[in-house]
């Protein structure tokens, strides 16, 4: 997200030392997380990791324990994300020439190359919206002044994220605002986000 200079604050005095080196990672596991953090760091201006007793940490260690918990007992309120990848996992990441153009593509254009459309209304629209936007690492993420860049995705695969934020391992059958909330937080966007989950809202047979 363009940070600099991060402070990280960890209860793990094996994960704390391994990183800084003090102690050597003799789990391949473990190596392949320690390599990612330094991937990962090599490029920031600074970066400090350090152990907090966990006495100090009673709310990040009540969060930890909800993984024991039973998922239904929880309020709608508590939110719960799973993760299904490790870090370590290598992924594949979409590029920037995607094959079918989507709403994205006049933004990309427009960012990368200058273009804008023949119609001069359209592009007097595009000029507007496109300093909403940037492209970071080679993804394009909608701005945020007061809150977390938001990473665009094309409608399909932000209906699939809606199904599963509404339905999937961590749903919870929230209605259209809330499951549009999730979304935000989350860190996704794309146009009608609330529309697309006023509809999947509508067609649950649960809800």
């Amino acid at each position: 997200m363009g940070a600099e200079k991060i402070v990280a604050l960890t209860d793990s005095r094996l994960a704390t030392n391994q990183v800084t080196g003090e102690f050597e990672a003799k789990d391949k596991r473990m190596e392949k997380y320690v390599k990612a953090v330094q991937r990962i760091t090599s490029s920031l201006k600074s970066f400090t990791i350090r152990q907090i007793p966990r006495g100090s940490n009673r709310r990040v260690d009540t969060l930890s324990k909800l993984a024991s918990t039973c998922f239904g007992h929880l309020s709608k309120e508590v939110l719960v994300e799973v993760l299904k990848e490790r870090s370590i996992d290598e992924r594949q990441v979409d590029s920037l020439s995607m094959a079918r153009p989507s709403w994205m593509t006049p933004i990309i254009d427009y960012l990368q190359h200058g273009i804008l459309p023949d119609d001069h209304t359209e592009a007097r629209k595009e000029r507007i919206r496109t300093p909403q936007f940037a492209i970071l690492g080679g993804l394009l993420y909608r701005k945020g002044y007061t809150a977390s860049w938001l990473k665009c995705i094309d409608i399909e695969s932000g209906k699939k994220a809606l199904q599963e934020a509404h339905a999937g391992s961590a749903g919870a059958h929230e209605g259209a605002r809330a499951l549009t909330s999730k979304i935000l937080r989350m860190g996704l966007y794309w146009p009608n986000i609330h529309q697309d989950a006023t509809k999947l809202n509508r067609a649950c047979v649960q809800c």
